[in-house]
Formats: structure tokens, sequence, C-alpha cells
């Protein structure tokens, strides 16, 4: 998968239920203007090796021209990319939802979001 061709792209645990339904409403919302992949892919397995960094499968990730943006570091990028983009892009949304922990519970929402707004991380592209 050639990575400049379908940026921006955002990479989610494709493992969580919880992370799962986010990605779906992202892809809903920017109407599937965003590459949306999931972490365990091979595509995402792929650019987890190419570009993001031991940390990756703590966050969700948004990379665009010139950066990979990291959970809460990767809102505002987010939010403008859906604005922003117009042209339909890859879409791997299949999901193997194989969860270890309890992700429907309100506590996992909880834990989830606020895990989304303490980490945060930028990764400049080359």
């Amino acid at each position: 998968m050639n990575i400049k061709e379908n940026i921006p792209i955002a990479i989610y645990d494709d493992r969580c239920y919880l992370c799962t339904k986010f990605a779906n409403l992202v892809n809903f919302i920017a109407r599937g203007n965003i590459t949306i992949i999931g972490h365990y892919s091979n595509e995402g397995e792929e650019i987890r090796g190419e570009i993001l960094d031991d940390s990756a499968l703590e966050m969700f990730w948004l990379i665009d021209e010139k950066m990979a943006y990291g959970g809460r570091a990767a809102l505002i990028p987010l939010f403008w990319s859906i604005i922003k983009s117009k042209k339909k892009k890859y879409n791997n949304m299949k999901s193997d939802i194989t969860c270890k922990q309890e992700c429907k519970t309100v506590k996992s929402v909880f834990i989830r979001s606020a895990s989304l707004l303490s980490n945060s991380k930028k990764i400049a592209l080359k």
C-alpha cells in the first residue's frame, strides 16, 4: 500500500470494540474520505514498522503529509481532515473484535476516553 497516495490515514485498534465504534463513526462523518486502517491488519503493521514507534498500539493515529499524530494530538488534525478531504479513500474496516477486556462497559468507556486524552505524541515524517 502506498502511504502517500492514501493520506490522510486514521489508524485504530481493530481488536477493541470501542475503538472500532470510534473508527466507524469517523468513517461515517468523513463520508469515507479518510483512509481507515486497523493496527493489527497487514497495512497497519506495515505502517507501524515504517512510520510509528513502540507506543503506536497505545492510541489511535492520524497521518497526514507532514506528521503522524497520536492520541490527543490527533483530534484537531482529524477534525480538519474530515472537513478538507474530498476524495474517496482506501478503507480497511474489517475488524477482528477479540477484545480481552470488557470493552462494552461504562467503566471501559471512561478508561478509553481518559487514555485518549492522556496519551499524545507527534512524529515528523521524512
